[in-house]
């Protein structure tokens, strides 16, 4: 089994060494004899040094010129050699318990994919309650956090990949077509909850709570109209490191 690990990346020369210092140990972590891999990197018009880090720490980086999260992702999708892909973000860290894991649903054969639970130190108690409740949601209705998405590379591509017509939550569009492409198959998508993604959260120090809220209602109100206008996505595009 191969797997390609792909992490889109804009401007992310602060993090992304963590990143994949900590790809590289889970890896390690979890030789065994047929299980090879690749990491990429899709530097999303990153204006630092994101992709110089990423090539000193042994990945392979592509170019998407178009800021948007979905185009990254294919990108780096449309070069795995890999027939599972791993998709998080630069801002997250694998640890070796969850790559066991995702290891042992992939041998099982009875899935299409799967996300996971997350874990954001350093949280109040307002942010923590949304995380909570966002662990809840996910694993009751099997939905993937955008931070990390697994599935089968032959699926990826069958379903069309990430929806580029969306700036944001598109990793939920791309999870209810999985789902339905694995009922053909009689495979499920799972969410994993024993070894959390530990993710940044500094976005929870970025913007204020009103911030936060405010956005939330534009998504639940106007999904349509926001998910499909970057600039109704402050949270994800406006650049704030």
């Amino acid at each position: 089994m191969h797997l390609s690990i792909i992490i889109p990346a804009f401007n992310e020369e602060a993090l992304i060494t963590q990143c994949l210092d900590s790809i590289h140990d889970s890896l390690a972590a979890n030789q065994q004899p047929g299980f090879t891999s690749e990491i990429i990197v899709a530097d999303n018009n990153s204006t630092d040094k994101t992709a110089e880090l990423a090539k000193q720490s042994g990945a392979k980086v592509v170019f998407e010129p178009i800021n948007q999260i979905g185009r990254a992702r294919n990108a780096g999708a449309a070069v795995a050699t890999g027939d599972w892909l791993l998709f998080v973000d630069a801002d997250s860290l694998l640890n070796p318990g969850m790559v066991a894991d995702i290891l042992q649903m992939i041998k099982t054969g009875k899935h299409i994919g799967c996300g996971s639970t997350m874990y954001m130190p350093n949280l109040n108690w307002y942010f923590s309650v949304i995380l909570y409740l966002w662990n809840r949601l996910s694993m009751t209705l099997r939905w993937a956090s955008g931070a990390l998405v697994v599935c089968r590379t032959d699926a990826f591509h069958e379903v069309g990949g990430f929806n580029q017509d969306m700036f944001a939550a598109d990793e939920i569009d791309l999870v209810k077509l999985l789902k339905k492409w694995g009922r053909k198959h009689n495979l499920k998508f799972t969410v994993l909850n024993k070894h959390p993604l530990v993710t940044s959260s500094r976005k929870m120090w970025l913007y204020s709570g009103r911030e936060v809220t405010m956005q939330f209602f534009k998504l639940l109100f106007s999904p349509r109209r926001a998910l499909q206008d970057k600039k109704k996505l402050p949270m994800w595009y406006d650049g704030r490191r």
